[in-house]
């Protein structure tokens, strides 16, 4: 009678909702072990009014990686906690370059408008356009 539950890791939600049991079972793990993982800072529950822990969609995903390199990959909690951080610091550089290249691509745009203050590469500044076509002629030598 029990009901499979799954989470799609790309629709995870940051929201901090499931109480342990729930994020225990949907994990694939005891109660204690979540417990043991809060202590040694691999996961980081939200915390209840009354005090209980509550865990996000994210947390449960990430619970689940915990576990695969644990078991199937056979690193050890320290390595796990020290993959952990290092996925978390590239991510937030992934962030920052993003940004950064925001920055860059503002900046450029300044630049220009400040190097053609006109916006339209005129020489002389019109403040509507015009189709005046403006013909020119070379005098020739016998009108000089």
């Amino acid at each position: 009678m029990h009901e499979e539950i799954s989470i799609s890791v790309e629709q995870t939600s940051d929201a901090k909702v499931l109480i342990i049991s729930v994020a225990a079972r949907l994990a694939g793990m005891h109660p204690q072990t979540l417990r043991q993982y809060d202590r040694l800072g691999l996961v980081q529950p939200g915390r209840a009014g009354g005090g209980g822990r509550r865990y996000s969609e994210r947390d449960v995903a990430l619970l689940r990686e915990v576990q695969k390199l644990s078991q199937e990959e056979g690193v050890n909690l320290a390595g796990i906690k020290r993959i952990i951080g290092l996925e978390q610091l590239v991510g937030d550089l992934q962030q920052r370059v993003h940004e950064l290249e925001q920055e860059l691509t503002e900046a450029y745009t300044r630049i220009a408008q400040l190097e053609n203050p006109y916006g339209r590469g005129d020489l002389v500044r019109q403040e509507r356009p015009s189709t005046a076509l403006v013909v020119w002629r070379p005098r020739r030598a016998s009108d000089r």
